[in-house]
This record gives structure tokens, sequence and C-alpha cells, in this order.
């Protein structure tokens, strides 16, 4: 039997894995490190101002937490002005402040997981972040050099992440998460894709291969199967959160061999408060019969190894272990 590890690369690769590769299994995530503690995320029914001076509330009976983009919130107002009023946090800490997240990593069997960093939010996420949603696709259009500016601040001080994480903690892969689009189209064009994105996302995800990451794990839940040959361009192995909505299996047989795919189990059809293992089962057969078990890891779209609705997660584990005994007789 393969380790969690030896199968993913083999059903990444095109060769031979022995059973699905079931959700985060084959991700050792790290967390802990002292630049993500400084930088703080409301808990729900909280609302907190993080390193970089946005406000953040998580209201309760939601999903997650989200910025707060009324005038008084925002932070970049004027965006031929972002130097004013935008300033990254430090990552310089004391070398014992890693200490918790370097006995996390240890704590790892690197035979049978990668270990994994985490990144978030992506750097689409932080443009809106700091100016709201809607400021940030007018941006692209009617400011695009300040655009540029702001976006190679925001991927200076990754980079600069990205060193510490390499120097302290060796890890394998990473976790990026930046949200591309809605449940039905990008968020961006392809072609604007490539002018602003692009280019970041080739330096930063760069960056982590030439130091020794062999995985990129990119998390988007949405549409974005128009921005995969940029994917590809980028360095992303494997794109978690593919929403159905993407027709995968047209995307494995177009892109398989050059990136895999993870997801396909929507949590919006899934992870609500009547789930029944019936629904779970019925959903994890289809995208598993579907999609086939090569370039492709069934998983809900969640940008975690866990659920809203407590019980989701494991339920559609255990069904993945029922269709590898199926499928991989």
């Amino acid at each position: 039997m393969l380790t969690k590890r030896q199968n993913l690369l083999e059903t990444i690769r095109g060769g031979k894995p022995d059973r699905f590769v079931n959700q985060f299994e084959f991700l050792g995530l790290v967390f802990g490190d002292p630049i993500s503690m400084s930088n703080p995320m409301p808990k729900p029914g909280e609302q907190v101002v993080n390193a970089w001076g946005v406000t953040i509330a998580f209201p309760e009976n939601t999903p997650g937490p989200f910025p707060v983009h009324d005038e008084e919130h925002k932070v970049v107002k004027d965006i031929t002005k972002w130097e004013e009023v935008v300033k990254a946090p430090s990552v310089d800490f004391p070398d014992e402040a890693w200490d918790f997240i370097k006995s996390r990593a240890a704590a790892i069997d690197r035979n049978e997981q990668f270990v994994t960093v985490i990144g978030a939010p992506g750097i689409f996420e932080q443009l809106h972040y700091l100016m709201g949603m809607d400021d940030t696709l007018i941006n692209f259009y009617e400011e695009p050099e300040a655009m540029h500016e702001l976006i190679d601040y925001i991927t200076e001080h990754k980079i600069e992440i990205a060193k510490q994480l390499i120097k302290h903690v060796q890890p394998e892969a990473l976790y990026h998460h930046d949200d591309w689009g809605s449940q039905i189209s990008s968020f961006i064009s392809p072609e604007m894709f490539a002018e602003f994105l692009v280019p970041a996302y080739k330096k930063l995800y760069g960056f982590y291969k030439e130091n020794g990451v062999e995985l990129i794990v990119h998390h988007s839940d949405s549409y974005a199967a128009n921005l995969v040959p940029h994917m590809i361009e980028i360095g992303i192995d494997i794109w978690q959160g593919v929403l159905s909505t993407n027709n995968i299996p047209e995307l494995i047989e177009k892109y398989g061999g050059k990136i895999s795919f993870m997801g396909g189990i929507d949590n919006g059809k899934v992870d609500f408060e009547g789930w029944t293992p019936e629904l779970i089962a019925q959903e994890v057969e289809k995208v598993c019969k579907e999609c086939g078990h090569m370039y492709f890891i069934p998983n809900t779209t969640m940008g975690e190894p866990g659920s809203v609705f407590k019980g989701v997660y494991e339920t559609v584990s255990q069904e993945i272990d029922k269709m590898s005994k199926i499928m991989f007789k």
C-alpha cells in the first residue's frame, strides 16, 4: 500500500495510485508562525482590526469572516495615494518565536505527508481586503499603474514571509488561498489576470519552488476554468476548491498532466444544516465516477480540512474510502 504522499504523487503524475487521494490527507498543515499569529482574525461574533489595518467581522451564524468595507473602514480610499496608508506588517521576529511552528513541523512524518505552510489572504484578496471588491475591480481599469505598484508591494511582502517560512520550517508544500471567481465566472478576464496577477504569482510561486517547495496547492473555491492555462504558467500543481461548475472532467481531459484538480464536492450541496449521509454518499459517488482517479482528488471545496456543520467533512472522507474500494479493485 502506498503512503499518502506516494499515492498523491502517483495521482498527479499519471502513475498508478492504489486508491483515491482522500481530501487533505497528504498535506501536513502547520499553523502558528509568529507572522500569522500577530495578524489576528476574528472568532464568531467578533470584529478585529488586523495587522494591515483592515477591519474584519465574523457575524454569528455565517460561514466565515470578511472585511468591512463601508467608507469609514476602508484602508485605501484613493488608490493613487496607497503609499500613504498601506503599511505591511513586520516579518522580523526572534528565532525563539518560531519554536511552536517548528515543533509542529517536526511532528509530521515527511515520508507520509508534505510539511505544508499556509498563505492567506492571497494577492488578489489582499487588494480587496484593503479597498473593497468594487473599488478593486474598478481600479484595474481606471488606475492600472497604481494597482501594479500595490501588487508589487504585496508580492514583495509575501516573498519576505516566504523567506522566513523557508528558513525556519523547511516546507515541502505551500497551501495558498486566493479566491478568483464566483460560482459561475472569474472576477476578472483572463487577459486582465495575465496583466496584473500572472507576473506577481510567477515571482512568488517561483521563489517557493526555487527554495525547496515541491508542491504548490492553490485554493480558489470558484469558477476559474478560464484561468487554468495561467495557473499552469505560474506553477500551480493542484487547484483546490474547484467547483463542479467548472466541468471538471473536461478540465482533466484537457489539462491533466500539467495540473491536477481537487474538489468537485461543492460545500453548498453537502455542508448545510439538513445534510444527510445518503446525500453525501450520492454526491461523492457522482464526482468520483465522473472525474476518475487520475489528476483528480475528491474533496469538499472549503479551504481547509473541515466543514461548517459538524460531521460533513468526516462523512465525505468515509464515502471516498468506500469509492476507493469500488473503483480500485
